[in-house]
């Protein structure tokens, strides 16, 4: 009796595994995944160049905090292994945190809204009949600056009325893995390495105020797909 339920279950898995593994991934195949996507800056800045104050000011900067927003991909396979992947999302907001300008009361300067699409190049690394599908990719993001708006604190202590950035285009470095979940159904964890710089400009009582941001995000997002 043991042993027939031993064999019983043997059997059980084996054909768990068969209609896992049936799901291969093909040419032509249309991936959808969406769940939740994580911008993480890893920022650095130039310091100040503020125009009243005879231009770049020692020990200032800026930062740029991280936010979480709904991802999608649709990744499209060109062969079996080889895959062509549009990264969306609903828009990010970042605030952005000033550097060395305590005593002038200034702590915050604003906050940004974009949005980052990201084309990639994908080569999954295992059997396209694999269950775990592990994966690389390279692209091109393009940052697209959607709002900007100045805390309370700059436009009070330095007069400031307009700030500007500009968008961006940079390069992108992806690694991440699907699992079949059977069913075409299937769940996913990636990263990004985005490469996005932008140019702020400030329009303010002490005259234009200047800074470079690298702000060379992490992005990191968790996923449920299916396989059209």
């Amino acid at each position: 009796m043991k042993q027939k339920l031993i064999t019983s279950a043997i059997s059980a898995a084996i054909l768990a595994t068969a209609s896992l593994t049936a799901t291969a991934y093909e040419q032509d195949d249309l991936i959808i995944r969406a769940g939740i996507a994580t911008v993480d800056p890893n920022d650095d800045s130039s310091v100040l160049s503020v125009e009243g104050l005879g231009g770049n000011v020692p020990g200032t900067g800026v930062g740029v905090d991280s936010d979480t927003q709904l991802g999608i991909t649709a990744t499209y396979m060109l062969t079996a292994k080889i895959g062509v992947e549009l990264l969306a999302a609903t828009p990010f907001e970042h605030d952005i945190s000033a550097k060395g300008l305590g005593g002038f009361g200034v702590s915050e300067i604003g906050s940004v809204e974009h949005l980052p699409p990201t084309l990639s190049l994908q080569y999954y690394l295992a059997d396209p009949s694999s269950i775990f599908q592990p994966y690389v990719g390279a692209g091109i993001n393009y940052t697209l600056i959607l709002d900007e708006s100045l805390s309370g604190e700059i436009k009070t202590q330095l007069g400031a009325t307009d700030i500007e950035l500009d968008d961006s285009i940079g390069l992108s470095l992806q690694a991440g893995f699907d699992y079949s979940l059977g069913e075409n159904w299937l769940v996913n964890a990636s990263i990004w390495y985005i490469d996005i710089e932008t140019d702020a400009e400030i329009d303010s009582a002490v005259g234009k105020i200047e800074v470079d941001v690298d702000i060379d995000p992490w992005v990191y997002m968790f996923s449920v797909g299916y396989k059209f």
